[in-house]
């Protein structure tokens, strides 16, 4: 699996610092993925669903720490890369 698109939207919301969409192999979209900044660095919180308890389940996650930091790596560099040159929104695409 690869990660083929990612897309980043900046915001300044306190800890909150961008929402994130990827495409994984050209052909599966995953949307509403949030890089926070925390005590220790950025970290990518996966989409998730309020639920009626008031906490929150992700909807869509890694089941193992490889595919977590490809993907956190991915969205992390282009967060960079996309506050770096100024930009509101860029897309990486990888062939």
């Amino acid at each position: 699996m690869q990660v083929t698109e990612v897309r980043v939207f900046p915001v300044d919301e306190d800890k909150l610092r961008a929402y994130v969409t990827i495409t994984l192999d050209h052909c599966f979209v995953i949307r509403d993925l949030k890089i926070i900044r925390g005590t220790t660095g950025y970290f990518v919180s996966m989409p998730s669903k309020k639920r009626k308890d008031g906490t929150y389940k992700d909807i869509a996650h890694p089941i193992n720490n490889e595919t977590r930091t490809m993907i956190e790596e991915k969205i992390i560099g282009e967060y960079h890369r996309v506050v770096a040159e100024g930009g509101s929104q860029r897309a990486l695409e990888h062939e």
